[in-house]
């Protein structure tokens, strides 16, 4: 099962506690002793500018694949390390990627040092709303990408090492497949089987959604089961075909219209429906896909933001759960969130 890492930053020793849950992420990546350093750095930064000046926040740690995908399997694992606040935001966020650039009324320190170091970088930040960071160290896979990437934020429950949800995306030459598992329950029964569910998806990359649910319907089998579901992406024709079983929320963004896709009733590995009904719909460089577990709040709905291209998918993700969840409405599940939308015109 893979380890999450959900370090609340409120005081001078979280900081730590950052830079630590990143190296122990590191190391499960695999990722050098260079690039371990970095991961460290990165985590120490975002910690301390949010203790510093966003009154505290959240740093989120996970081993995930690259937000672009090359053509056959990759294993590729890299550290990401997101910074959540509710702080006062960024006024200029250009001015707060240099180096050097501090103010004692917005986040910035460091930020200029996380971009240069990490592999891949991006935020999100309104004055008066807050601010979201995502870093990710690790080795790029080489090769063409398909014109579509991918990204997400997990949560665990209460601050647990492992989360009952997982999500996963893999390719096989045109076709794209973004999965999102949320296993019943939560705790460690819940995470095996998400993480079943992922390792089926890993070898079912060149088959249809319907297809794919079944074999990880398979897969599941003497495991307590998980709502699945499976968006795939055929770059070549511009169609999009989803297949879910369970109450993982799918919606996609049309030209900035959202609408749902739909899933059927029950349980993948324990009551699979006979028939698995897919949907289509058409792909363009304007759509966004945002799948999510039940732990976001029934009413959440998504916004114009969520559904800018522009943005890197896990900054989309990790803004969704901030934003859906307040202290009156707690968190009572792991949540998950995966997004997927077309690589910009200038690349990733």
């Amino acid at each position: 099962m893979p380890r999450l890492w959900d370090v609340p930053v409120h005081d001078s020793t979280r900081v730590r506690d950052a830079r630590v849950a990143a190296e122990q992420a590191a190391a499960l990546a695999g990722l050098d002793e260079r690039r371990t350093a970095t991961s460290a750095l990165v985590a120490t930064e975002l910690a301390t500018n949010l203790l510093k000046h966003a009154a505290g926040g959240q740093v989120l740690i996970d081993v995930v694949a690259p937000s672009v995908l090359a053509d056959g399997r990759s294993e590729a694992a890299l550290v990401q390390v997101t910074a959540v606040d509710h702080g006062p935001g960024i006024p200029d966020v250009s001015a707060a990627l240099g180096d050097g650039f501090t103010t004692t009324r917005s986040l910035g320190a460091g930020l200029g040092t996380c971009a240069r170091l990490a592999d891949d970088f991006d935020l999100h930040s309104v004055p008066g709303r807050g601010t979201v960071v995502v870093a990710r160290v690790g080795p790029v896979p080489d090769g063409p990408a398909a014109g579509v990437r991918a990204g997400g934020v997990n949560v665990p429950f209460g601050g647990a090492e492992y989360s009952g949800d997982a999500w996963a995306w893999v390719r096989a030459g045109d076709l794209v497949t973004l999965m999102m598992a949320d296993g019943l329950g939560h705790g460690p029964e819940a995470a095996r089987a998400s993480t079943a569910a992922v390792a089926a998806m890993r070898e079912a990359a060149h088959v249809t959604p319907g297809e794919a649910l079944r074999r990880i319907d398979s897969a599941l089998t003497g495991t307590r089961g998980a709502a699945v579901a499976v968006a795939q992406v055929d770059t070549r024709t511009g169609v999009l075909r989803f297949a879910g079983v369970g109450n993982i929320g799918a919606r996609l963004c049309e030209g900035g219209t959202w609408r749902h896709l739909v899933s059927r009733p029950g349980i993948v590995g324990t009551h699979r429906p006979t028939t698995l009904r897919e949907e289509e719909a058409v792909w363009a460089d304007d759509r966004v896909l945002v799948l999510h577990s039940d732990g976001l709040p029934s009413r959440w709905a998504p916004t114009s933001e969520t559904c800018r291209t522009t943005t890197d998918p896990a900054v989309t993700a990790a803004v969704t759960i901030r934003d859906a969840s307040s202290s009156a409405r707690p968190v009572r599940d792991d949540t998950a969130v995966a997004v997927l939308a077309p690589v910009p015109p200038d690349g990733p």
